[in-house]
């Protein structure tokens, strides 16, 4: 992957009207089911990021018929749970966690061996946690000595069984993978964790026609259903749209409308969050999009104060932290964050890259076990590495909003794997950003 740099002039503000590529969560797992279910489905506002493609791709290496009808709409012709076919060749998932995670499940219950490879990030990242409750299901997979991928997979002779697993961490990536191992298992599986995660799965699941439970905190489904094939509208991601919000919120005078933005109550956390801060975020014209809701967000800046932020809100907003950390820098006062240790096993360590990056800038923040403390200032200008961390290249380029002098952000190809087209368009909502490489 070629070397891309962002460079971003200080000031600015955000105006217009803005509509974010499809969620990223929500367009994975529609190829994913539309895959295994029985008849055509089309799937339209799909995101063409790279992760979303590996998901694609893999699908097709097994067999899948998969019709690109225009850049984000697609029809799939389903195989039902039962059609998919050996790849000749190990699958590649590139930087994306939510394949490797969703697909460990269902593919454990395969009758022909897989084995899925990840990029030098992904490579990096626990794979215990999904691979030990699918070894209770009698799952045969193998993982390197660390517990990271690859993931060697081998049929199971006599199928999977099902358990009630009490995950240690709330993951919906965890969730998932679990319970469509169980769509495949004898028997009922449920799956308890101690913070409520995102509930896609669960919603879109229902929309192919799988009984489901579903509670906070709690998913359980019998084994041997049947998906039946459904058209899927993905909403704009919210992920995507904090970028955003972040940049109107923290210039006060910006006005900025974000058009479809799905805002499943499981991954509103963000909003939340910025509105405990002082934020002005107004939901406009809610409305439904299949199971998902959606309504335009619209985000006027203000002065923003600090905040305690702790567990409760954490796994609502999980992705969205490199964005928050930057509204702490902007803040007045002092923001601390907690029960967050999740973010030190993301693509990176999102803690200590996120408080390196502020630190580069003059900001005071503090990396702590779990979480960190920041004091909102003056932002300087200076050099960022984002490690290779889409989220965390996107947050410092909206940092340049406030920023009193041009920052630099490097190792930012990865962006294309969430955001294609991000840089593009934030200029046009106006932060003054440029590409090089």
């Amino acid at each position: 992957m070629s070397e891309v740099t962002f460079n971003v002039l200080p000031g600015g503000a955000f105006s217009g009207s803005v509509r974010v590529p499809g969620d990223k969560s929500i367009s994975h797992r529609a190829v994913m089911f539309a895959s295994l279910a029985e008849g055509q489905s089309e799937v339209r506002g799909f995101l063409t990021g790279e992760d979303c493609l590996c998901t694609m791709k893999a699908f097709r290496a097994m067999g899948v018929r998969i019709d690109q009808l225009a850049e984000t709409h697609l029809r799939v012709h389903g195989v039902g749970l039962h059609g998919l076919r050996e790849p000749a060749q190990a699958l590649d998932l590139g930087n994306s966690g939510t394949s490797m995670r969703l697909m460990s499940g269902l593919l454990a219950a395969q009758a022909f061996p897989t084995t899925l490879l990840g990029d030098e990030s992904l490579s990096r990242r626990p794979m215990r946690r999904i691979v030990d409750p699918l070894r209770q299901m009698g799952a045969q997979i193998e993982t390197t000595a660390r517990n990271t991928a690859p993931l060697r997979i081998q049929p199971v002779d006599g199928g999977l069984h099902a358990i009630t697993y009490k995950s240690p961490v709330s993951s919906a990536q965890v969730k998932s993978g679990i319970l469509l191992a169980g769509l495949y298992a004898k028997g009922r599986t449920e799956v308890f964790e101690p913070e409520p995660s995102r509930d896609h799965t669960e919603r879109m699941l229902r929309a192919f026609g799988v009984k489901v439970e579903a509670e906070p905190g709690r998913a359980a489904l019998q084994g041997g259903q049947t998906l039946r094939a459904c058209d899927v509208e993905v909403p704009a991601d919210i992920s995507s749209a904090t970028f955003f919000m972040l940049g109107a919120a923290i210039v006060p005078g910006s006005e900025l409308l974000l058009t479809d933005v799905g805002i499943n109550p499981t991954r509103t956390g963000v909003i939340e969050i910025l509105r405990r801060m002082g934020a002005d975020i107004e939901l406009l014209n809610q409305r439904q999009f299949g199971g998902e809701p959606v309504a335009d967000l619209r985000v006027r800046g203000r002065r923003l104060h600090g905040i305690d932020i702790g567990g409760e809100l954490v796994a609502l907003a999980i992705d969205e932290f490199p964005a928050v950390f930057v509204a702490a820098a902007c803040a007045s006062g002092e923001t601390v964050v907690t029960g967050a240790e999740e973010l030190r096993v993301k693509e990176t360590d999102r803690i200590q890259a996120m408080c390196d990056g502020l630190q580069a800038l003059g900001i005071s923040a503090l990396a702590q076990p779990d979480g960190a403390r920041i004091t909102g200032g003056r932002m300087q200008g200076g050099t960022v590495d984002s490690r290779g961390d889409h989220r965390i290249a996107m947050s410092f380029a909206i940092a340049g909003l406030r920023a009193e002098q041009p920052i630099r952000i490097l190792d930012c190809a990865n962006v294309n794997t969430s955001f294609p087209g991000f840089a593009n368009l934030a200029a046009s909502a106006g932060l003054r950003i440029t590409v090089q490489g």
